[in-house]
């Protein structure tokens, strides 16, 4: 710990005993209103604590240390909110996403960026959120469903693996490096006792590593956002530098934003002292493509649907027939099987058939929604269908306020009581938000919300 305060010391100069009075205080927490499934004035109006918006996100707000169990709030099982650190918003915001981008997210887990990110598409264009770590992957695939992403692809692969296949392909890409986190110290005391100087080394030389696979996936004039949660020179400074040495086909660019600090003329530094725990951010532009990076392109050889045929075929009338039985007929089209499994899957997805992959060897582990299951004999519904809608859009609704006791039953899993004779599925809406589904009979609600999701005790 000595050796990184004499770091911080030279970094911060005058400043270095602020940062020391600033390490001792509570962090800094914040939520992020989710305005792909929720209106954000309803929900600033709905939530019992003070908000305070942040420089980082429009978005984005502060939150006081005292709130409490932020994670059984009916608007966070909903995906009306997301937890963040507010800093680690800034990301996305320099980034810069416009509708229709295709957008990769290359270390996405736990999923605040990449939820992030989908919240600017706005359902339209493609996300595709990858993260090595399998476990990892798997929570970036509940945090997607949650927060009512349809045109996502989720990959659980290296980057060096990844990127060749998609060469070319991407407007945006977001590297959110794995890193030392000497930003979280004050939120996570175990990264104070796994820090070391060759623990920074080390992380240096991945996040090179993985800057450079990162390059080969983004198109010519695309935009590339780096960043960490560290405050090493070594993992940004001296990454940015040297990355740009060695492209010289990558020039670092002006985000436009003003909040945190300027370093290397453009990059930015947030330090606790300018509202966040910690982060850097650069942002790179690639201004042309080498001979040896081709972009993938449409396969003129092989037809649609001998690419479909990798891992996907065109659901059944069967699967069709179910959901219209839900849903209106407008909220899911485009339904394909892989295995037991059925998904909607967006233009951008279903764009992707044209291409030569293989998502298998592309570790593709889910796309789009996850609308529906065959157990052998018949299908039936996920719970995935029913955060990714819209309200409107199923035949059968209940929608509980925040007063309701059964609101509060219904997340802990009980059966809840009907006001009205409704039979069938139905969708579960807190406030107007789409929160997950019951199967209604005689005036009574059977629950469907997952078992691993519902609030204990």
């Amino acid at each position: 710990m000595n050796e990184f305060l004499k770091k911080m010391k030279i970094l911060l100069g005058d400043e270095f005993d602020a940062f020391i009075k600033n390490m001792d205080e509570p962090c800094f927490r914040g939520v992020r209103i989710n305005t792909l499934k929720a209106d954000k004035a309803n929900v600033i109006k709905k939530l019992p604590f003070k908000l305070t918006q942040t420089p980082f996100c429009k978005d984005g707000y502060y939150i006081d240390n005292d709130v409490e169990r932020i994670g059984s709030h009916p608007f966070h099982h909903a995906g009306a909110m997301y937890v963040q650190e507010p800093s680690a918003m800034s990301a996305v915001t320099m980034l810069d996403v416009k509708k229709g981008d295709k957008v990769l997210d290359l270390c996405a887990a736990p999923g605040s960026k990449t939820t992030q990110i989908a919240q600017v598409l706005d359902g339209t264009g493609l996300l595709w959120s990858n993260e090595i770590v399998r476990s990892r992957a798997n929570i970036l695939c509940s945090n997607l469903e949650r927060m009512g992403a349809k045109n996502a692809v989720v990959s659980s692969n290296s980057p060096e693996n990844l990127c060749p296949a998609l060469c070319g392909f991407f407007d945006k890409i977001l590297v959110d490096a794995p890193c030392s986190g000497e930003g979280m110290f004050r939120k996570d005391k175990d990264a104070v006792g796994e820090w070391s100087p060759q623990h920074v080394l080390s992380c240096a030389n991945r996040q090179l590593n993985i800057l450079n696979s990162a390059k080969v996936a983004l198109k010519a004039g695309g935009e590339l956002v780096y960043s960490t949660c560290t405050f090493s020179k070594e993992e940004n400074e001296g990454v940015v530098t040297e990355f740009l040495n060695k492209n010289p086909e990558f020039e670092l660019i002006d985000s436009g934003e003003n909040f945190g600090r300027n370093t290397l003329g453009y990059a930015k530094r947030i330090f606790p002292m300018d509202g966040g725990e910690g982060h850097f951010a650069a942002k790179f532009r690639k201004n042309y493509t080498p001979e040896d990076e081709r972009p993938i392109v449409k396969d003129s050889k092989k037809t649609k649907k001998q690419n479909k045929n990798k891992a996907f075929t065109k659901a059944d009338k069967e699967a069709y027939e179910f959901l219209n039985d839900i849903f209106e007929s407008e909220e899911y089209k485009e339904l394909y099987k892989v295995s037991d499994k059925v998904y909607a899957l967006t233009d951008s997805i279903v764009e992707l058939f044209e291409y030569n992959l293989d998502f298998r060897k592309l570790c593709v582990i889910k796309t789009g929604v996850e609308v529906l299951n065959f157990n052998g004999k018949r299908y039936e519904p996920c719970h995935n269908a029913f955060t990714a809608c819209k309200k409107d859009s199923a035949k059968n609704v209940i929608n509980l306020d925040m007063n309701d006791e059964r609101l509060y039953k219904f997340l802990h899993g009980e059966e809840i009581k009907l006001d009205e004779n409704i039979k069938g599925y139905t969708l579960v809406c807190v406030e107007n938000v789409p929160l997950s589904f019951g199967k209604a009979s005689k005036m009574m609600l059977k629950n469907k919300y997952p078992k691993g999701l519902r609030n204990n005790g």
